[in-house]
């Protein structure tokens, strides 16, 4: 590798973020912020790294699309088999990161992991295209396969499977919610001085505290 790595920076430059900008509960602060970025980030605002943990206590990260909030939390789908499926089945504790960096900003969301109801897989499952909901059949995801074209028969065989057909959601596959106990807003600044803050749940309440960069 020719490229000197340790060079590589970027000047920090967008507008401060004061306590006082802050609203007083973290959603409406991330639905502000989302918004935003939804008008300024050129692919996938909504593309978030989720952090789980193995039964070897390892930690394991990849990127997954937030698909919906509600009042509880913030809501991604999968397939529970997969390998972040079986960490979650054995410790649902969890973190999720968003980073925008037109606006230089990052929101770190940690909580517990719960599935969604069946119903509420349903109907996000019947809203995707068709090609999207048979590669929830074809693939058996993070497992070994020999090698391409087994993927390529297996679609081969549910087209067939469900020619005509509404294609039902598969059983292994549906929704999650991370229910968030943290959240941290992070603004990049000059010097690397950035701005940061965390809210955390205290007897039921929002408590906003100020972090060094």
């Amino acid at each position: 590798m020719n490229q000197d790595i340790s060079s590589l920076r970027r000047v920090f430059d967008q507008e401060s973020l004061a306590k006082e900008d802050l609203a007083a509960n973290p959603f409406d602060q991330f639905h502000c912020w989302f918004e935003e970025a939804v008008k300024n980030e050129p692919f996938d605002p909504n593309a978030m790294t989720l952090s789980t943990i193995s039964p070897e206590n390892r930690p394991a990260s990849r990127i997954v699309l937030l698909k919906g909030i509600d009042s509880r939390g913030f809501i991604f789908y999968t397939n529970y088999q997969s390998e972040k499926g079986m960490h979650l089945a054995g410790n649902p504790h969890a973190s999720v990161v968003f980073w925008w960096g037109q606006k230089q900003r990052q929101v770190r969301i940690d909580g517990v992991v719960e599935r969604i109801s069946p119903q509420q897989s349903d109907e996000y499952f019947s809203s995707r295209p068709r090609d999207s909901q048979l590669g929830a059949w074809v693939s058996k995801q993070s497992a070994v396969i020999p090698e391409r074209t087994w993927l390529a028969e297996r679609c081969d065989q549910f087209t067939e499977q469900f020619e005509g057909e509404t294609i039902p959601r598969p059983p292994h596959w549906g929704g999650y919610r991370i229910v968030p106990d943290l959240f941290e807003f992070w603004q990049g600044q000059p010097s690397r001085l950035h701005d940061r803050f965390r809210y955390v749940i205290e007897g039921g309440d929002w408590q906003i505290e100020r972090l060094s960069p």
